[in-house]
């Protein structure tokens, strides 16, 4: 049954695309280099790190792990300042307000923290979360499973109890690679065929589907 819900950030529980593209531009100007909006949005969940480094790699300089600080560190202010373009999804706060007290509720996300915390408070859902982590607190991207079962371990849930909620191919990957259960919604980049491969237990369009309040409950011994 399952025991704890684990949340995506970024195009699961919120709109975050433009305020992403905008903020990764802004910080390509440090280096006078810009690349295609769809270079950026199919890397949106590995980290603004890596793809930083794949950016320095494309443009043919060296990757200078400093200048990859840098630019991580110019991308999160500039996110920062946009955060009035961020708004979470149709059904994102009533969902996590059904499953409060029923499971326990983690956020996992590639984002940096300074930067999901500001938005959480934001948005007033800060203390709907049991667990955060965020690419802080791992050494490996997704789609390694390193992030979710660290919150899975802060929970104190075994992954096999444990359901993820994503949208992007590398998290999908991430959550069937650490043991847990996945529910893949298209409110991210990524079309319901492309989900699809990898294999997630539900693929929905919205966070307001019953069926994913079925399919976690009933999995719950809740409904």
């Amino acid at each position: 049954m399952f025991k704890a819900v684990i949340f995506d950030w970024d195009g699961t529980l919120a709109n975050t695309k433009v305020a992403i593209l905008i903020s990764f531009h802004k910080a390509l100007e440090l280096i006078s280099y810009q690349v295609p909006d769809e270079y950026i949005e199919r890397r949106i969940g590995i980290g603004a790190a890596d793809t930083f480094r794949g950016i320095l790699k494309s443009a043919g300089m060296s990757v200078d792990e400093e200048i990859v600080r840098k630019l991580v560190e110019l991308k999160s202010l500039a996110q920062i300042q946009l955060s009035n373009q961020v708004h979470l999804f149709f059904g994102a706060k009533e969902l996590l307000e059904v499953l409060q007290g029923k499971v326990k509720l983690g956020l996992a996300s590639m984002n940096n923290r300074s930067v999901i915390m500001d938005l959480l408070k934001r948005n007033n859902i800060v203390n709907c979360f049991d667990a955060v982590l965020t690419i802080e607190s791992v050494s490996y991207s997704k789609p390694d499973p390193e992030i979710f079962l660290k919150v899975a371990h802060e929970l104190g849930v075994v992954p096999s109890d444990c359901v993820v909620l994503e949208d992007s191919l590398f998290g999908v990957k991430a959550a069937k690679t650490a043991g847990m259960s996945c529910v893949a919604v298209t409110t991210g980049v990524y079309s319901k065929q492309e989900l699809y491969v990898e294999r997630p237990d539900l693929i929905v369009e919205s966070l307001a589907d019953p069926r994913i309040l079925r399919f976690l409950l009933n999995n719950s011994g809740l409904w």
